[in-house]
């Protein structure tokens, strides 16, 4: 019966919205405890995660649901407002169709912003919220990566980066482009990887890179939503301190992973949100920097095993 059980919760599904469809699709069995997973972008998917981790950890008894947001991935629709309202009112329908009353939800990155607006307006259908290497203050990850990079680029004498920088500390911070060309230096720079990964990071990023079950459409990161996010609702401005502070308030436990080696953010900035919350409640993650659930996995399922019950 269990068997018969996980093979449907495996089972594609798809939530209908407004005449759209928004990928979706559940690990393990109903009856444990869900875990909805946020991703990152935007402009991104779940499939990172989905082909590296959703699996494994159901199988420490969690009812893990991914899902690709409206206009990003998997989901197509250019219809797509690319508002947050859109964003809560599709998750809204995630919950419905999973039958979840309330779950705890995993913001990767710019999902570690949806997920803490989100639950700042539905502080009853969350659990718990756990920031995996998401953003706390937008402006201030665009000044470190620049910081950064420009200290790279002096030690390299790197003249023809150091013009490129020295062009971007003069553009308005909070147009898109200045944050397309900041996470640009961050990418070319390494701040997404480890410098040495473990054996077992670089076995799942082989699997992540070989595995064709998915296929390559949405895989591709789009520039719809990031335009559309920042036309709408400016998220390359966004301080999360207020919000995080009320979802405090409301009594709603948080929790933070994140890597050492993450060159996205400062050790300030970290350290603020690290301040937030009981000092059980953020762990630190050596040898490890922005997709935390590959480069320490085993490390990624204790902690939720250990926060989540």
């Amino acid at each position: 019966m269990k068997r018969t059980i996980t093979l449907l919760a495996l089972i594609l599904t798809t939530t209908i919205v407004n005449s759209q469809t928004i990928y979706s699709k559940a690990y393990g069995d109903p009856k444990h405890e869900p875990i909805i997973y946020l991703h990152g972008g935007p402009g991104y998917n779940s499939i990172g995660f989905e082909i590296t981790t959703a699996q494994k950890l159901s199988e420490s008894e969690f009812y893990v649901i991914v899902y690709d947001r409206r206009g990003e991935g998997r989901s197509p629709d250019k219809q797509a407002a690319f508002t947050f309202q859109e964003t809560f009112d599709d998750l809204d329908d995630i919950y419905k169709k999973f039958n979840l009353k309330n779950a705890t939800l995993i913001g990767h990155s710019f999902g570690g912003i949806v997920g803490t607006l989100y639950t700042e307006q539905h502080p009853k259908k969350v659990k718990a919220l756990v920031m995996v290497a998401a953003p706390v203050d937008m402006q201030e990850t665009f000044l470190n990566i620049i910081k950064t990079s420009k200290s790279i680029y002096e030690d390299k004498k790197d003249s023809t980066n150091l013009m490129y920088i020295g062009m971007l500390e003069k553009m308005d911070k909070t147009s898109l482009a200045y944050s397309s060309y900041s996470f640009g230096h961050a990418m070319q720079n390494g701040f997404y990887m480890p410098k040495a990964p473990t054996k077992e990071a670089l076995a799942i990023y082989t699997t992540l890179k070989t595995d064709t079950s998915f296929g390559s459409k949405g895989a591709v990161m789009t520039i719809e939503a990031p335009t559309g996010f920042w036309k709408n609702e400016s998220y390359t401005s966004i301080d999360l301190t207020k919000h995080l502070s009320n979802i405090l308030k409301k009594e709603i436990p948080l929790f933070g992973l994140y890597g050492t080696e993450d060159g996205l953010y400062s050790e300030e900035q970290v350290t603020k949100l690290k301040n937030m919350m009981p000092t059980t409640n953020f762990k630190d993650i050596d040898n490890c920097s922005h997709n935390v659930f590959i480069d320490q996995q085993d490390q990624f399922i204790t902690a939720l095993k250990t926060w989540i019950k």
